[in-house]
């Protein structure tokens, strides 16, 4: 009986595969579709609370890198005056010694570089925790003097640290209103600087910026003026325990007094964070403002005296 070449009988549990008769293709499985995960969303590295606890111990205990600080210094006084065309008012009154705080609005990351230059003495800024994430800028700015602060939270480890920094002497810039504002009215403050102004003692500048607004765009920084200008310093007494209705208190004392400087300087009064662009009010300052040479600095309003009555003094502004 002749066999049929193409049965083949295998053994039961054989797993080789069958013989393929001549002339005949290999059949190819078909793959199977497999479902690929998507990439999962890199998160952002969060300082620990280790580290963070160090650079605000750093900042007590070894203050500003005097050599990165003074040549960082030495390199943007030149850009402010000739790039940004700055304008500084009331610089007479930041004190030259002795603790101080430095409350002013905040419009963006350039404005402590913009307010240092209103001392000559190294200045100490609270700057957003996420600021510090990278290692070389975490050291960099450590070095200007900036600390991190939780914004989502009561921080009373920075304001500890800014609290250490007054006791001994140093100079703290304070952004009551927690955050930069984006173009319009100033935003509503918190009551840390007027409990800080309580437990410390020391005076408490108010001082407004205008023109940083328009200074970044994306990645570029465009020439632009930018003015600021320091009010006479308010003095309060020292309270070891302030309550929360007496720090809310000493904050509504001070932010008025923020606000009348940025009013002078063509901004509008907050009301709940919504208001006028001063590059509507005033079209010289304004995003497309020209470096034109009949441009004149913002000139301090005269000094009241003791005879000149009040409603003289408001007609006149």
């Amino acid at each position: 009986m002749a066999e049929d070449p193409a049965r083949t009988d295998t053994p039961a549990g054989d797993d080789r595969p069958l013989p393929v008769p001549a002339g005949e293709r290999v059949p190819v499985p078909a793959r199977r579709a497999t479902a690929v995960a998507p990439a999962a969303a890199k998160a952002p590295v969060e300082i620990d609370v280790t580290k963070r606890r160090e650079l605000l111990a750093k900042v007590v205990g070894k203050g500003v890198n005097p050599v990165l600080y003074w040549t960082f210094r030495a390199v943007v006084q030149p850009v402010l005056h000739v790039y940004f065309r700055i304008s500084r008012v009331g610089r007479e009154h930041v004190p030259k010694s002795g603790p101080v705080i430095i409350a002013a609005n905040h419009r963006s990351f350039f404005d402590p570089f913009v307010i240092g230059s209103m001392s000559r003495r190294p200045l100490y800024f609270v700057a957003k925790k996420e600021l510090f994430r990278k290692p070389f800028q975490r050291w960099f700015l450590n070095s200007l003097g900036a600390f991190p602060i939780d914004r989502g939270s009561a921080d009373g480890d920075a304001m500890e640290t800014a609290r250490m920094l007054l006791e001994r002497g140093d100079c703290v810039v304070i952004f009551p209103e927690g955050t930069r504002m984006r173009p319009g009215g100033l935003g509503r403050p918190r009551s840390g600087v007027g409990r800080l102004a309580l437990q410390t003692g020391a005076p408490v500048v108010p001082v407004a910026v205008h023109g940083t607004t328009h200074v970044r765009r994306g990645w570029r920084i465009r020439p632009h003026k930018i003015i600021v200008r320091a009010g006479r310093a308010l003095t309060f007494p020292r309270v070891e325990e302030p309550s929360r209705e007496l720090a809310k208190g000493v904050t509504d004392r001070v932010w008025p007094s923020i606000v009348a400087q940025w009013d002078s300087l063509g901004g509008h009064p907050a009301e709940r964070g919504i208001g006028v662009d001063p590059a509507h009010l005033h079209p010289e300052l304004g995003p497309n403002a020209t470096t034109g040479a009949s441009q004149r600095p913002v000139e301090a309003l005269p000094a009241p005296t003791e005879h000149e009555p009040e409603e003289a003094r408001t007609a006149e502004r």
